[in-house]
């Protein structure tokens, strides 16, 4: 593939989140991404996607993402939120050429057990 045929690649808001979704799952320390309202049986009756809790947007070139996520307990949570914010941007410069203007973490939950 050239420079000439990435540039004329076009991805969907699908395969963003998508990527955003699977790193934001891999960070260790993040039990669960998505609101809590959006998780578990609810979901079943709504009509979002299992993505649900990731907003991005593409600006001047550049995606501003907002994601949400709930924690397990005991991690540091500025330093979960750096490591975070530093996985998605490397997953999506690497996987999709996508540079990231900025990324805002919320953590809407904090969980007590982890699956073992």
């Amino acid at each position: 593939m050239t420079d000439s045929d990435a540039s004329a690649m076009k991805l969907s808001p699908g395969v963003v989140d998508t990527i955003i979704s699977i790193t934001a799952s891999d960070v260790e320390g993040v039990a669960a991404v998505g609101t809590r309202a959006t998780t578990g049986i609810r979901s079943v009756f709504q009509s979002k996607s299992y993505n649900s809790g990731i907003e991005a947007d593409l600006v001047d070139g550049k995606l501003n993402v907002a994601i949400h996520v709930d924690v397990f307990y005991g991690y540091v949570l500025p330093e979960l939120a750096e490591k975070l914010r530093e996985a998605i941007a490397d997953a999506l410069l690497v996987q999709a050429g996508i540079e990231v203007n900025s990324i805002d973490i919320y953590i809407d939950g904090i969980q007590f057990e982890q699956p073992e």
